[in-house]
Order: C-alpha cells, then structure tokens, then sequence
C-alpha cells in the first residue's frame, strides 16, 4: 500500500470510529471531526518496511545518525 491508501484508510476508520462515538455521546459534528483528525494521524504514522538496497540503507542510517541542535 502506498501512502495515500495509508491516509485514506486511516481517514475512514477515523470517520467510522467518530460517527459511533458521536451517535453514543449525541455530538456527532464533534467527534467526526475528531475521529477524522485522529485517523489522518494514524494514517500517516503507517510505513511501508520495504526492502532497501545497501546504498538506500547506508544513506538512511547516515540521516538517522545526525545530532540536530
């Protein structure tokens, strides 16, 4: 799955998971803006573990090494 079938699914559990929550706590406006806010999250946070050439992985681990101050 690329990234964007990431968000989107995260985006309609999000949804999904707001409607009942609204429907149960009668503010459904509310909590589908929440539910959608929290499945965005969720669906960005997703990452592919994919296999990566040594070169991918060698520049990568370079990136990860750095100390930003």
């Amino acid at each position: 799955m690329n990234k964007s079938k990431h968000t989107g699914l995260g985006i309609a559990l999000g949804a999904g998971l707001g409607t009942v929550a609204g429907v149960l706590a009668g503010h459904i406006a509310l909590w589908l803006s929440i539910g959608i806010a929290i499945g965005v999250a969720i669906g960005a946070s997703f990452r592919r573990k994919g296999n990566q050439c040594p070169e991918c992985a060698a520049v990568h681990g370079s990136h990860e090494a750095k100390t930003w101050h």
